[in-house]
């Protein structure tokens, strides 16, 4: 059911579940890589799940997207007393190879996630009549200028009858103890059957709900999950124009925006949301080059007197 690719000796792992052959592809072909040279670098230990870790059969078998609530128990059965905090992570997440390691910022009595709506660089309602405004001209006119995209807080939970929570998360990231949280998260999966009703057909308002009303949360900075769609339409929207769809123009700008954050996250079903697509993006020899870059960066300059010295020098 699952490939431990990297193992650590802090006990600290990255997980994350590519169920089916096309979801499995799609991060061995873009993902892998990056995600190796990050967690070799800060010694953490990498596991994928590639297979459901409940019968399909059983009344509250959901969606994959549910299962990473079973990730914990199944994984402190699977390597006894081996693993000791998992950073659960959507496969389709680029990781900046110079950010820092994101246990050093958990708090293992907690969760930590990333508020979609809290401690934002942007103005979230002016990002979203963005992208609202942009899909619908440049994508298709059927995309509504009005839709649930716009819904606050207190509207989402309402939306599924549950008990409005302080805040809201994006479910595609999130760091917890296994000992601490692994039981609780197992019985909040069997809460809800196969039949439950989700705006997004997924598992993330009622992760929200589950997560905050359990009150011990630690909400981390947004770098650790930056949203394209966010970033797309506050830094580089002329990327939804047919003819400047190149794919040298989409390396340079997701690069920019990876190495201006931690973690990128694509995330939606929207044609922006496949900009990762890109097999070149932080290359081997990218990297390299970045590294030179951030290394100058941390020198002191002496600043000392060079003389004058003419741009036609250099021709």
């Amino acid at each position: 059911m699952d490939k431990l690719i990297l193992k650590s000796i802090s006990g600290n792992y990255i997980v994350t579940i590519a169920i089916g052959k096309k979801y499995l592809k799609i991060w061995n072909e873009y993902f892998r890589k990056n995600w190796i040279t990050y967690c070799k670098k800060n010694k953490i230990g990498l596991i994928i799940i590639t297979k459901d870790l409940i019968d399909k059969k059983n009344i509250y078998w959901k969606k994959p997207t549910w299962q990473k609530l079973l990730i914990g128990k199944y994984l402190e059965e699977r390597y006894p007393k081996k693993i000791k905090n998992i950073c659960y992570l959507d496969t389709d997440i680029y990781l900046n190879p110079f950010s820092p390691n994101i246990f050093d910022s958990h708090d293992e009595k907690k969760i930590s996630v990333v508020s979609m709506f809290k401690n934002l660089p942007y103005d979230l309602f002016e990002t979203k009549k963005k992208i609202s405004y942009l899909r619908h001209n440049f994508y298709s006119k059927k995309y509504p200028l009005d839709s649930s995209l716009f819904m606050n807080i207190n509207e989402l939970y309402n939306y599924h009858n549950l008990k409005p929570q302080k805040d809201y998360f994006c479910a595609g990231l999130f760091v917890f103890n296994l000992k601490k949280f692994s039981k609780d998260m197992y019985q909040w999966f069997f809460k809800y059957d196969k039949n439950t009703h989700s705006i997004t057909n997924g598992d993330q308002t009622h992760l929200n709900y589950e997560f905050f009303k359990e009150g011990k949360i630690k909400i981390l900075p947004y770098q650790f999950q930056a949203l394209w769609n966010f970033e797309i339409v506050n830094k580089f929207p002329f990327l939804y124009k047919k003819n400047l769809r190149k794919k040298e123009l989409i390396l340079e700008c997701v690069e920019k925006s990876i190495l201006e954050n931690f973690f990128l996250h694509f995330a939606g079903s929207w044609g922006e949301s496949d900009m990762y697509k890109i097999k070149k993006i932080l290359s081997k020899k990218k990297i390299n080059s970045y590294k030179k870059y951030y290394d100058y960066l941390k020198i002191m300059p002496s600043a000392k007197p060079k003389g004058i010295i003419r741009p036609s020098k250099f021709k």
